[in-house]
């Protein structure tokens, strides 16, 4: 599928999530890679952003192993019902904006799983990515909450399949 500048917002929130999740997560670490100096200073600034409790979920993370790390992003975007996708669906849509920026930072920096050198995006991954370098400033940051926002599960939520690991 094709995505053209015309695209509504609401389009592009749904090209992302039709993407199989390896390549959601890849996306948002080059979306990172590419456009981190300007997007991601707004998370950390935001008035509704909780720095210590996005911090505090990062150093979880940062404690499992390799493995576990990619399988908690992989959780909190499939929505399986774990202890941390709870505490992360807890969290205010800039704070989980704030969450995936210190999770990107760790790529980097070795503390969180590293992205495979040789990665290649897909083409509708690669044309969404140029999609989105062409919104203006706020809209992206608009994007970005919306896309991060229903990751996770809600700590309140009913009626989801139970985790047999932790009895949630």
């Amino acid at each position: 599928m094709t995505y053209t500048a015309s695209n509504s917002h609401t389009e592009l929130v749904q090209a992302f999530q039709n993407l199989d999740v390896d390549q959601q997560l890849a996306l948002f670490y080059f979306i990172y890679k590419e456009m981190g100096s300007s997007v991601t200073p707004a998370a950390p600034a935001a008035s509704t952003v909780s720095p210590e409790i996005a911090e505090g979920l990062f150093n979880q993370v940062k404690e499992l192993s390799h493995e576990e790390q990619l399988q908690l992003q992989r959780d909190l975007i499939t929505h399986k019902n774990t202890q941390l996708t709870r505490e992360y669906g807890a969290l205010s849509d800039t704070t989980k904006l704030l969450f995936w920026y210190l999770l990107a930072q760790g790529m980097d920096n070795g503390t969180i799983i590293p992205m495979p050198a040789d990665y290649q995006l897909s083409g509708e991954a690669n044309n969404l990515l140029t999609q989105i370098k062409g919104l203006e400033f706020n809209q992206q940051i608009t994007l970005f909450r919306d896309i991060v926002s229903p990751m996770g599960i809600a700590p309140t939520a009913t009626g989801i399949e139970q985790d047999q690991a932790t009895r949630l």
